[in-house]
């Protein structure tokens, strides 16, 4: 803790490390296991339930990754040696990981994907619990028990703790780094920190790197502060974190060089298409749409309700009560408050002002969003919990102050429950329609389970897709050998092509190296990427009875294949949200399918099918 109390001219300047570890931890510490437990419990939900919210973890992440284990798959520009603007690094750690899952007994392809999902689990209960355990003992013991609460609970945490998505994995990495950076006990750990956050953007994602800018300006404040050797410490310790960096460039460099055929810094070109591309041809992340201001507000206060209200709120209220002088022992000092709470507002203010906007993009700042929401949460129980006899405030009883304090409370752990089951019914069709495939069938039981029916498809057919190309969860989640295809939708953008089959030079993944044809940044279509589908076995398709009974007509190319019983078979259907006929609240939340309810809060629902052609035609 920075002591704040004496003037540094009354009395030798003695480093913040060394007086922060005469500290002894408080005792009233929540058990770091039980954290680990209930961030566990937290992941391994997410990793069977959650559904894939974005085509770009399936065919940027999971499609690759599948070409490395599987030597098939689909493949966008961004892998095309001509951008190289993803990293063969990140892609191979994942798929090393379902390599390993191939090996072990009773291996399915499906139980690949899932055995993906469940490490992603554990190492991100890891880094959570680290964190936590440094907030315990650095900031307060309560604070981060609350920081628990609020990951635990929220529908953010669900999305992003398990997806395939380097801002999910910058978001591990940033935790590590944060919690080196806050924890002086036994020294700083400038060089920890740095590395992890160079984890973050290196094999991540490279703007998470950002988020170490407070920390490494309040080691430049104690290096300043403290004179002449101090100042060469500092200098020292983030000098060594800036090599830790570049060995780390170095490393992702090589891989992805072997991979590509040539020198590619993948950091550098993800930068360079993002920030420069737009001023140099007019394309950049915008082609792929921009959203107002407003988005991420929307969007962190469906994810994290109350939460995101208090992270907003921290940094005003802990000044409040630095102005006031109502704060309690147990809380940092100001200048440490301040670095810990303004990462998130960086974070936010940083992508709010550019004009594309996903939710993946703020990933790696939910740990920080649950920090300032715990923070702040402590100040104001502080506040309410300490009111001055005769104030308004100190009127109110005890107990009625609890019951409304933990009445706010269940209500919004109630809203998050809501809005996870509603994530849950509502589109979680993709990950069990495939099932009849045969994708959940071990390995070296495929031809059996062929030959007595249990099975759908065939080694070499085709699954297609048309309008809901976007919905596909992966290549995982189909038998080997079995490939998806698109046709024609009203989707005029560039779609992803296919990596090669081909084998040639060392023969260990040629398709990450061979020229691509159709590539292109700037979203234009490519003809090549559709099939004829009179060579698809089989397609997937979802049927919006809504807009039949309103009379909306179909678009031209995209018919009602369910509905064609003269060349297609029902398989399997599952109920999926008709998002574009439910209103808001009904789309946000899980609500009951009650006729008694008024129209406007009730789901309207589509099937989302997996259709089997009645002539199947062999290719």
């Amino acid at each position: 803790m920075v002591d704040t109390t004496e003037s540094p001219a009354k009395k030798e300047f003695v480093h913040p490390a060394a007086r922060h570890a005469k500290k002894k931890p408080t005792g009233n510490t929540f058990e770091p296991i039980k954290a680990f437990y209930l961030f566990l419990a937290a992941g391994i939900f997410s990793a069977v339930y959650a559904p894939i919210q974005d085509c770009d973890e399936t065919y940027n992440y999971w499609e690759p990754a599948h070409y490395l284990v599987h030597g098939y798959g689909r493949q966008t520009w961004e892998y095309s040696p001509d951008y190289s603007i993803r990293s063969w690094f990140y892609i191979g750690l994942h798929a090393a990981v379902a390599g390993l899952r191939r090996i072990l007994p009773q291996a399915s392809k499906v139980g690949e994907f899932y055995f993906v999902r469940y490490i992603l689990a554990v190492v991100c209960a890891l880094c959570q619990t680290i964190l936590f355990q440094v907030i315990s003992g650095t900031v307060n013991p309560r604070i981060g028990f609350f920081f628990i609460i609020a990951l635990f609970t929220s529908p953010g945490n669900f999305h992003a703790s398990t997806a395939f998505l380097p801002s999910s994995f910058a978001m591990y990495a940033v935790m590590l780094g944060a919690a080196a950076f806050m924890n002086w006990r036994g020294g700083l750990k400038t060089l920890r920190g740095m590395f992890w956050f160079a984890v973050a953007g290196v094999i991540g994602w490279p703007f998470a790197a950002a988020l170490c800018a407070p920390f490494l300006l309040e080691e430049g404040v104690l290096a300043l502060s403290g004179g002449g050797s101090a100042l060469f410490d500092g200098f020292i310790r983030v000098a060594r974190g800036v090599v830790a960096a570049l060995v780390l460039v170095a490393v992702d460099t090589a891989v992805n060089t072997f991979f590509y055929r040539k020198v590619a810094v993948v950091a550098w070109n993800i930068v360079k298409y993002n920030i420069f591309s737009a001023a140099e041809n007019g394309g950049g992340p915008n082609l792929y749409g921009t959203e107002p201001w407003t988005f991420y507000f929307k969007n962190l206060a469906l994810n994290f309700n109350i939460w995101f209200v208090l992270a907003l709120a921290a940094l005003p209220l802990f000044l409040l009560q630095k102005i006031a002088g109502t704060s309690k022992k147990g809380l940092v000092s100001g200048m440490r408050a301040v670095v810990f709470l303004t990462p998130f507002y960086m974070w936010l203010a940083i992508f709010t002002l550019q004009p594309h906007k996903e939710e993946r993009f703020m990933y790696p700042a939910y740990p920080f969003l649950a920090l300032n929401a715990a923070f702040a949460l402590h100040i104001l129980l502080e506040a309410i919990g300490h009111s001055t006899p005769g104030t308004l405030a100190g009127l109110i009883p005890g107990k009625v102050k609890l019951l409304a304090v933990l009445g706010v409370f269940t209500s919004c752990l109630a809203v998050s429950g809501l809005r996870i089951y509603g994530v849950i019914s509502g589109y979680g069709a993709p990950l069990s329609v495939y099932k009849p495939l045969g994708g959940n069938v071990v390995h070296h039981d495929v031809a059996a389970g062929i030959a007595d029916g249990s099975i759908v498809g065939n080694t070499g057919d085709f699954v297609c897709l048309g309008k809901d190309w976007y919905r596909f969860p992966n290549s995982f989640f189909l038998p080997r050998d079995m490939h998806v295809k698109f046709v024609r939708s009203e989707f005029r953008g560039l779609l992803p092509g296919e990596f090669s089959e081909a084998r040639t030079g060392f023969g260990l993944w040629s398709g990450a190296w061979l020229p691509t044809s159709g590539m292109n940044d700037r979203n234009e279509e490519d003809m090549s990427t559709y099939a004829d589908i009179s060579t698809c076995a089989f397609m997937v398709d979802t049927q919006y009875p809504e807009n039949a009974r309103l009379g909306k007509a179909l678009p031209p190319h995209e018919p009602d294949y369910v509905a064609d019983t003269a060349n297609w078979e029902i398989v399997k259907c599952e109920p999926f949200l008709d998002a574009g006929n439910t209103e808001f609240l009904a789309r946000a939340l899980w609500i009951p399918d009650l006729d008694v309810l008024p129209e406007k809060y009730q789901r309207k629902w589509a099937r989302h099918c997996l259709l089997k052609r009645r002539e199947q035609k062999q290719t």
